[in-house]
């Protein structure tokens, strides 16, 4: 069903729609890592600052994501902002089955344990404050407990199905 109206042809909201509309969001690029018998990690266009007074962000994962079991149960995340250099580290860290902290990924273990990526424009470690059911997703709630945010370079930006870096 469709309906017409001065701004075009609205559709009924489906997840075909959902992501249709959010191909059009440009959004920062993340990487979420976290400790576990081996390490997990993920791409994420959906992290959030929250507050500043404690220092919350949020990101959403899916509950179908080989990543989920381990963030489930993990203390602590490492959230990791990219930089337009890193279209490739991006693409690993989406692509289903990849070993994605083999070589060519560059990373070390941080501060409670957390895989840290090397290269990143910044990084926090955070300790996981909450996991709120979102359909088949969990809105994750985690406040920052130590970063760094001195890495060099421009953000990377996800838009229209693609990595792209930030024009001026």
């Amino acid at each position: 069903m469709t309906a017409s109206s001065g701004l075009g042809t609205a559709h009924l909201a489906t997840p075909e729609l959902l992501r249709s509309v959010f191909r059009r969001h440009a959004a920062g690029v993340a990487v979420i890592t976290a400790p576990g018998p081996r390490p997990v990690g993920f791409t994420a266009t959906s992290l959030t600052s929250v507050a500043a007074e404690p220092p919350v962000v949020s990101f959403g994962i899916g509950t179908g994501s080989s990543s989920w079991p381990v963030v489930a149960e993990a203390e602590h995340v490492g959230v990791h902002i990219l930089g337009e250099h890193q279209r490739e580290l991006a693409g690993t860290f989406a692509r289903s089955g990849a070993d994605r902290f083999a070589p060519p990924t560059r990373w070390r273990t941080g501060p409670e344990g957390v895989p840290l990526l090397d290269g990143v424009l910044a990084w926090l470690v955070c300790r996981v404050v909450a996991r709120v059911p979102a359909g088949d997703h969990r809105i994750v709630l985690a406040e920052a407990v130590v970063g760094d945010p001195a890495g060099a370079g421009r953000p990377l930006l996800y838009h229209q199905g693609r990595f792209n870096g930030l024009r001026d």
